[in-house]
């Protein structure tokens, strides 16, 4: 067997000088809290505080990271035990999916997942020996035995990764039922939601004006008619404000946004819930609503999270058998600057609104995105997302925008994860990672090490709790 690879030292330079700098810096901040402020974790997790199923449920059949590896390899999904929409067969024994997972873990090496896995096997659960084929049936007994325990159930992980608070995402049409179970228990103020209104904002949705109507049945408000539509927006904005919501998301294909006339808002809004509008109409709809929410947050404070440039469900036979999420959205080249001016003319000034810009396309970090907020004070951007929450794709981050945005026009990190155990390795391989980049700056006489020093904590804790408004 081979021992699982997590040195002290992973991630910082091979230069003794600057690493000494960087595992002095990181020791400072390595055990501050974590602001979670958005991700996918399921909220009935905190609500009911109920133990974890097996080892498979738990870290295989929600993260798209692992089974996109095993997929690419040509392991079926249905194999892995993921379920399918088309009423079609997964295997359901999760002995022989981890079997199969841990089989062809030598796959990872490399990968920010196997970083992730392997702190999760041996800070959560005490292993010492990598996953292979041969110890596949002792890693899964003794993690899903550990998960029955008191001390690993949510609440108590919360507590023990430290987490001062979590956001979870919710549609515009969730009832919110399980934070509403959180009200009066003490944890409302530690588990949050984000308001993402995908859901009846995207007329591109075979859903979409299935999703208005039911808008209206939530709200009270006639959401055919434009203005009632918008009002009934408001209204769920409010509800999950109750719930504890600082911030909105929006995971548009594009940043496009558009300032419409109020008549040419009406007809393009008939026509989208026509459900015969083109593919330019909705887009040019999308774009318009962005330019409405970043209104509706001048009014209500909420911070506005924009993630476009993801190409949603590539592999459209995928999609057929099982839906959505399942390791097929893939990068797409993004445009900011022209895109995101009509919103920007129309609020991008006003100190009400805060908006944290996110790319796949790392093109435009250091062309369009540092220089952009960089000016406009409704601007912060968000950390390297998704397929950059590397190493490497931290470092670039870095390294593009800081001459142009600075490090306080950034907002830290945030996870963006569904896999709830994996929350403080992430947090651990950003801060490992800005402390190195801080230790050259320091090495290279730009900083002195009592700024690198403040600027550590801020990275790692103070920004986040800042954007998102969690100061409270």
């Amino acid at each position: 067997m081979k021992p699982i690879l997590l040195h002290e030292d992973r991630l910082f330079p091979a230069d003794k000088t600057t690493r000494d700098i960087a595992r002095n810096l990181y020791q400072s901040v390595r055990s501050l809290p974590i602001i979670s402020p958005h991700g996918h974790t399921d909220p009935r997790w905190f609500a009911y505080n109920e133990s974890f199923g097996n080892a498979t449920e738990l870290l295989i059949l929600p993260d798209h990271y692992v089974f996109r590896m095993l997929y690419s390899q040509g392991i079926s999904l249905e194999s892995l035990g993921i379920p399918r929409w088309d009423g079609g067969e997964s295997e359901a024994d999760p002995r022989k999916i981890w079997a199969l997972f841990a089989k062809h873990y030598h796959l990872f090496p490399g990968t920010p997942s196997r970083m992730w896995l392997d702190t999760v096997f041996k800070d959560v659960f005490g292993m010492t020996d990598m996953l292979c084929k041969d110890n596949a049936m002792e890693y899964y007994e003794h993690i899903t035995n550990e998960l029955a325990k008191p001390e690993y159930r949510p609440r108590a992980l919360m507590d023990r990764f430290n987490i001062e608070v979590i956001a979870t995402t919710e549609g515009a049409l969730d009832p919110l039922t399980h934070h509403g179970v959180l009200k009066g228990s003490g944890w409302e103020k530690r588990v949050i939601t984000s308001f993402r209104p995908d859901d009846v904002v995207d007329a591109s949705r075979p859903d979409f004006e299935a999703n208005v109507l039911k808008l209206a049945e939530m709200t009270g408000e006639n959401t055919t008619d434009w203005q009632g539509y918008l009002q009934a927006l408001r209204i769920r904005r409010e509800v999950f404000r109750s719930h504890g919501a600082t911030a909105t998301d929006h995971g548009h294909p594009t940043a496009a946004t558009a300032d419409l006339t109020e008549v040419e808002c009406k007809a393009l809004f008939s026509r989208c819930l026509s459900g015969q509008s083109s593919a330019q109409e909705q887009e040019l709809f999308r774009a318009q609503m962005l330019t409405e929410l970043a209104g509706m947050s001048v009014e209500d404070g909420m911070v506005m999270q924009i993630h476009p440039g993801a190409f949603r469900n590539h592999n459209a036979n995928l999609f057929t058998k099982f839906g959505r999420d399942k390791g097929a959205d893939i990068p797409m080249q993004t445009e900011y600057v022209n895109a995101l001016k009509p919103m920007l003319d129309k609020y991008g000034s006003d100190p009400r609104l805060n908006v944290i810009l996110f790319t796949l396309d790392e093109t435009v970090y250091a062309r369009e995105l540092a220089p952009l907020a960089g000016h406009y004070p409704s601007l912060k951007l968000g950390p390297a997302w998704w397929f950059h929450d590397s190493p490497e794709g931290m470092l670039r981050f870095r390294h593009q925008v800081t001459e142009t945005a600075g490090f306080y026009n950034t907002v830290g990190f945030n996870d963006d994860t569904r896999a709830f155990l994996s929350i403080p390795a992430r947090h651990d391989v950003a801060r490992r990672i800005d402390c190195r980049f801080l230790a050259n700056l320091v090495v290279e006489h730009r900083i002195s090490e009592d700024e690198a020093a403040e600027l550590a904590v801020d990275l790692s804790y103070n920004l986040a709790k800042k954007a998102y408004k969690l100061e409270k």
